[in-house]
């Protein structure tokens, strides 16, 4: 069992940055891909990046890659998720995944889901 917990959303005008952190219970972060995906109210969940168990491989989503950043340290059982130059179109509550070995890391099959954190963006 895994538990997952979001922080660092909040309020930023537009091209301002922020970082959310997940942190992670349990003794074996380091085997699990994190994935990070966002979603707003009305609108399907939507992938915004994955990392692989040692950070070797990152995955982004097409509206995000060259703004974010996603990173893991094992030691800490965290990873973070750095957003920069944010719009008001990255306006979303923000969910932080678990799965040992995820089918697609870019798709919605993980194990373990945390409560979200909101971000929001203002013009």
């Amino acid at each position: 069992q895994v538990q997952l917990v979001e922080s660092g959303g909040g309020l930023v005008q537009a091209g301002g940055s922020l970082r959310l952190s997940c942190a992670a219970s349990g003794r074996t972060f380091s085997s699990y891909v994190m994935g990070w995906f966002r979603q707003t109210p009305g609108k399907e969940r939507e992938f915004v990046a994955a990392i692989s168990w040692n950070g070797g491989r990152r995955y982004y989503g097409n509206s995000v890659k060259g703004r974010f950043t996603i990173s893991r340290d094992n030691a800490k059982n965290t990873v973070y998720l750095r957003m920069n130059s944010l719009k008001p179109e990255d306006t979303a509550v923000y969910y932080c995944a678990a799965d040992r070995n995820p089918r697609d890391p870019s798709g919605d099959e993980y194990d373990y889901w945390g409560q979200g954190t909101q971000v929001t963006v203002s013009s």
